[in-house]
């Protein structure tokens, strides 16, 4: 009898998230194709959706109402909402106070790595009870 594999709990922050939206047929669609094939649960809170929401509006993205919809359907259903205890988690020192929610989120949702692109983040790596890695060391792990 086989095991099921459990699963990888990830917070992905919002820039590899939008990446591999906006662009599926960019470097980042992998990372897409993993939520959507459940080979990782990605990890929300109600602060990092709604920096999601925000930055899917955009001027840049030039993307109308319909279209930040429609990509933010192709990632909420397959996201687990973590509600945030009142007393937020504890982490490193972290040099943009926009990513604290990231860090905070690894945390209370117990993820097993936080996957970012962002060097405020990936300075943190060995000081976080939480792996930090990039997109493509994440995605290698799934091709195991």
């Amino acid at each position: 009898m086989q095991l099921a594999k459990r699963i990888q709990r990830v917070v992905i922050d919002t820039n590899l998230v939008l990446s591999a939206l906006v662009f599926a047929q960019g470097r980042l669609a992998p990372l897409r194709l993993a939520w959507q094939g459940a080979q990782c649960q990605p990890l929300l809170s109600s602060v990092t959706a709604a920096e999601l929401i925000r930055v899917l509006a955009y001027p840049k993205f030039k993307l109308t109402t319909a279209d930040q919809q429609e990509l933010l359907a192709d990632y909420l259903p397959y996201c687990t909402t973590v509600r945030m205890p009142a007393q937020l988690p504890a982490t490193p020192d972290c040099r943009d106070k926009f990513d604290l929610p990231f860090l905070q989120l690894a945390v209370a949702g117990k993820a097993d790595c936080l996957v970012t692109g962002d060097q405020d983040l990936l300075v943190l790596v060995g000081q976080f009870a939480c792996p930090i890695v990039t997109a493509e060391q994440f995605m290698k792990t799934l091709k195991k």
